[in-house]
């Protein structure tokens, strides 16, 4: 475990799936939020979710439930700046924060540890995965003392693209291998949830 706490967004609408809290959804008798919490409850030092709405439907967990810090700003950066402001808040010593979607239920077991690793390597201010060349936006670390910078790009610039407000920063980025399967693989559709059911076979304990 390392000494960095993390935020999961768990607001994810399942419109492609008939609607609902897209987290909640079932792989292999567990909900996707539980594999989640799981995976990085070994890594970070507390957890937070992230969802507007109601916060009693995240009840079963045990976890925070924050809304978003600013209104009518749907989207990730959204729910970052809300994770920024409760650990300035909550977790005054806290100088990092990781955060990731909430509907990648096999997150790799070394995820933050390689992210803080990277990140003092090349002395950056913000890291994020990558997989098969592609970037994960919403996965990474973000320095919490930016924050007041994040919200200057939400509210008064507009900024809604995770990577548009990033490259203004020393950014690393960190890549893991997609065998025996992407460790970011998210649930977006039916079929997506089929195979998961049978990617939950191969995720080794």
């Amino acid at each position: 475990m390392t000494e960095i706490p993390g935020v999961i967004l768990a607001g994810g609408l399942a419109r492609r799936m008939g609607g609902g809290d897209k987290p909640m959804r079932t792989i292999a008798g567990k909900t996707i939020l539980e594999r989640v919490i799981t995976r990085l409850g070994a890594q970070c030092d507390g957890l937070i979710l992230n969802a507007n709405g109601d916060p009693a439907r995240f009840a079963q967990f045990g976890l925070p439930v924050i809304a978003d810090s600013v209104s009518d700003f749907p989207g990730p950066l959204a729910g970052i700046l809300a994770g920024l402001d409760w650990m300035a808040i909550n977790r005054p010593d806290t100088n990092w924060m990781l955060s990731t979607a909430g509907d990648c239920p096999f997150l790799p077991r070394d995820l933050v540890v390689r992210l803080d690793q990277e990140r003092r390597r090349q002395n950056a201010e913000l890291a994020v995965a990558v997989s098969d060349g592609q970037t994960h936006p919403v996965v990474g670390l973000w320095n919490v003392r930016l924050r007041e910078d994040l919200r200057q790009a939400l509210v008064v610039e507009g900024i809604r693209k995770i990577d548009r407000w990033t490259s203004r920063y020393p950014i690393v980025a960190v890549s893991w291998p997609t065998e025996p399967f992407d460790p970011f693989f998210n649930a977006n559709t039916v079929e997506d949830i089929a195979e998961a059911d049978r990617l939950a076979a191969l995720d080794s304990p």
